[in-house]
Order: structure tokens, then C-alpha cells, then sequence
């Protein structure tokens, strides 16, 4: 049998989606099992919540580089190819290893359901094979981000952590998470251990009791963000400085308010790394880590003169973050190229957003979830609105319209965000 290509590794991959999601951790165990459990190896970070799971993710990865540490980082989605999910210090699995792994995994997988099991789901193949790569690395950390809620998914299939951090908890995925924010956060309090440890964003008073109650139970040591702590002395459209505690004038590139946040939480993650666990991580190493992160698609200036700005924003809470964030810029018109997926609270987000834009762009994400351009456009009650279907001409119009004083400003969905990352870096280096 000859080897397979990267393409049908991917294929392979991606062939696993009809098996569905099926919550619940029976499966992955299963398959983790005929692995001889890889994630027994593994020291585990695990991160859940709503929004900004992806930066505090990051902020923590980039800190332990620095101090000198293997660090693993899995994350979903990815925005321009499927090996950004699995990194080592910063660096995409290669497409060699992917392939040698989607190699390794299928015939586990095929005894697995001759002898009657439930074939696993995509999600829970990519996190096998994640499990398996950093596991055959000997990483010193992995920092480990959920993919949906917490406590059924696959992530969740580790029996310890280091540190179980929650992020901002907001409504997303109701279909499959419950309806009432406590719900949301009995979900992702599922990744707390017994006697675990466990640093949580300060949330709304409903989900942080649901936190704390769970916390009790499992006779794990709480710490929530404490917001006092933190004081922001500066921020513009290239980068924030704040303090944390006595840590001084902390900066990062990463923009808007609530990257503050994270960054704070990544911080307090960090200090319990080191006073219960007694990992050596230098004022320096935070200092440098938090600097040097990157979480691209998340308030990212593609360009100046005009601002082209991309933004992963998909649900309420995200559009709210990002509207307030554009205030972090000066621009004549702001040129607003939309694209979204049915299933989310459109006409919640199109309310938050499109009252600061003068011309707006409504176009259509790849993806069999996609809202038309069209029907979007006819939820929006204004003059000056264009539904471009595909998303390279939406992009080209947006570019033609903008003059050097304007913003244009993509937004909506992370699948659309990641193909126009694609398109301008193309359109936007041959300028």
C-alpha cells in the first residue's frame, strides 16, 4: 500500500464529519485506549469559555516559550489550514507528520468499529492525533483548547490538568448547550478536576456561582480575575500597556479591551504554574511572551491607509467587544463587508454592528451553514447596503471603495475570516 497524500489525509479527516457529534466521552476514551493513552503523558493547561479561549490560549503558550519550555497549543477552527490546530512553539504540524499520523490512527480506528464500537467523530480523531503528536514530542505543556462547552467534549477525555481555566462565559451554541448562562457554564465547568486548580474570568453572577458550586464538589481551589488588579494606561490601534498586580507596563499587540483581560488571565494561569507547581517562569518571560503573542483574525490591521481590519467576531458578545474596539481608530467612513452563518443570532449581531457603519458589504462564508448575502442584506433596514455573493469580489469592491482616510472592516463568521486572510495577503502584497 503506497503512501497517502496530504490530500487525502485531510479528506480522511474530514470524511469522519457525517459520523455527527456525539456528546458524551465513551468514544474518544475508547479510541485513546486502543492508543495506549497518550494524554497520560501529557502536562495540560485546558482552556474553555465562550469568547477568547483562542487568545488567552496563545498570551499562555507564548509566556512558557519564552521561559524556555516544549509548549504544545491545539485550537479550533483554524483560519488558513487545518495544521494551524496542532503547534509546537509556535510552529503548524507539518503536513508529513499529519499525514504519518491520519496513517497511524485509521486502522485503530477500523478495528475499532469491526469489534462493534461507534466510529469516532472528526473532532475526536483530530484530538486523538493531537494527543499522539505532542505525547511521541515530549512537550513540557500542552495547552489544550476545548472545542464545544467542556464537560462531553473530547478534550475533556484527560483525567488530569494543571490548570482548568475558564474564559468569558457568554451565550453561543444554545442548540447544544443549554438555554440560561448557568446552563452554559455547567458545561464548561466539566473540565474541572477533583482537587483541581482552576482560574475563571470574573462572569456574570449566574455562571460564576454555577463555577464555584462546582468547584466545591470537586474540592477545587478557585481563583476568579480580579478586574481592581488591573489598570490600562495605554492603548492605540499597534498595541496596549497595562499593569496586573505589581506586574508593570505588560504590552501586547493584541488589540481591544477584553485582550487586556485575557492577557491578565494568561498571567494568573502563569502564577499558579509557578507557586503551586514551582515551574520557573521570569517576570522576563511574561514580559516577552505577552509581546510576542499572536492570535490572527481577532482585530487584525491587514493594513493602514485605509485601515483593512479583519474580526472573527460570531456572536453578541464578540460584535459588542468589537464595536467598542473601533474606537481604538481614527477613519473617515467605515466600509463594513459582513458574512454569517444562519445558525447563530443573526439579527442580534447586525443590530450591534451595522448602526456605525456608511456602507455595508454582505456576502456569503463558506460553509453549508451560511446565511445567503442576499437574506442578509434583507435584514438590514438602510440605503446603502450591497450583497456581493462571492467573497473575492465582496473584498475587491471593499477595496475599490475605500479611500486612504476610510476603515474596511470584515466581520461575522471565523470561517469567512479565515479565506479573506487568504485573498488580501494576496491582493494586499501586490500593491
Amino acid at each position: 500500500m503506497g503512501q497517502m497524500t496530504y490530500e487525502e489525509a485531510i479528506q480522511y479527516i474530514h470524511s469522519t464529519y457525517k459520523f455527527g457529534m456525539k456528546l458524551g466521552l465513551e468514544n474518544i476514551k475508547r479510541l485513546l485506549g486502543y492508543m495506549g493513552n497518550p494524554e497520560k503523558n501529557l502536562k495540560i493547561i485546558h482552556v474553555a469559555g465562550t469568547n477568547g479561549k483562542g487568545s488567552t490560549s496563545s498570551f499562555i503558550s507564548s509566556i512558557l516559550k519564552e521561559a524556555g519550555y516544549k509548549v504544545a497549543l491545539y485550537t479550533s477552527p483554524y483560519l488558513e489550514e487545518f495544521e494551524e490546530r496542532m503547534k509546537i512553539n509556535g510552529e503548524n504540524i507539518s503536513r508529513e507528520k499529519l499525514v504519518y499520523y491520519v496513517e497511524y490512527i485509521k486502522p485503530i480506528i477500523a478495528r475499532m468499529v469491526q469489534e462493534g464500537y461507534n466510529h469516532p467523530t472528526e473532532f475526536e480523531v483530530i484530538t486523538a492525533i493531537a494527543f499522539k503528536y505532542f505525547s511521541d514530542e515530549e512537550v513540557d505543556f500542552v495547552v489544550l483548547e476545548v472545542g464545544l462547552g467542556g464537560r462531553f467534549d473530547a478534550t475533556n477525555a484527560i483525567s488530569s490538568s494543571l490548570v482548568s481555566v475558564i474564559t468569558s462565559i457568554d451565550y453561543d451554541h444554545m442548540d447544544k448547550l443549554g438555554n440560561t448562562l448557568g446552563d452554559i457554564a455547567y458545561e464548561k465547568a466539566g473540565i474541572i478536576k477533583k482537587k483541581g486548580v482552576v482560574v475563571s474570568f470574573y462572569q456574570q453572577e449566574e455562571a460564576l456561582k454555577v463555577i464555584s458550586d462546582a468547584c466545591e464538589v470537586r474540592e477545587a481551589y478557585l481563583t476568579i480575575l480580579d478586574k481592581n488588579n488591573i489598570v490600562i494606561k495605554e492603548q492605540n490601534s499597534d498595541f496596549q500597556v497595562f499593569d496586573y498586580k505589581n506586574f508593570k507596563d505588560l504590552k501586547i499587540t493584541l488589540l481591544g479591551t477584553h485582550q487586556i483581560y485575557n492577557a491578565s488571565l494568561a498571567v494568573e494561569v502563569i502564577q499558579k504554574l509557578k507557586n503551586i507547581y514551582g515551574y520557573q517562569i521570569s517576570e522576563e518571560a511574561i514580559k516577552r511572551g505577552l509581546m510576542n503573542a499572536k492570535w490572527p483574525g481577532r482585530l487584525e490591521v491587514m493594513k493602514k491607509r485605509p485601515y483593512v481590519v479583519i474580526d472573527g467576531a460570531h456572536n453578541p458578545q464578540g460584535m459588542t467587544v468589537l464595536k467598542e474596539s473601533l474606537k481604538l481608530f481614527n477613519y473617515r467612513r467605515l466600509i463594513l463587508v459582513i458574512g454569517m452563518l444562519k445558525d447563530k443570532e443573526v439579527d442580534k449581531m447586525l443590530n450591534i454592528i451595522t448602526p456605525v457603519a456608511d456602507v455595508i458589504i454582505t456576502t456569503t462564508p463558506l460553509s453549508d451553514r451560511a446565511c445567503g448575502a442576499k437574506d442578509l442584506a434583507s435584514k438590514i433596514s438602510r440605503n446603502s447596503v450591497f450583497a456581493v455573493d462571492q467573497i473575492d469580489k465582496a473584498v475587491n469592491e471593499a477595496l475599490k471603495m475605500a479611500g486612504e482616510e476610510d476603515m474596511v472592516l470584515f466581520c461575522g463568521s471565523l470561517y469567512m475570516i479565515g479565506h479573506v486572510r487568504k485573498l488580501l495577503r494576496g491582493v494586499l502584497n501586490k500593491k
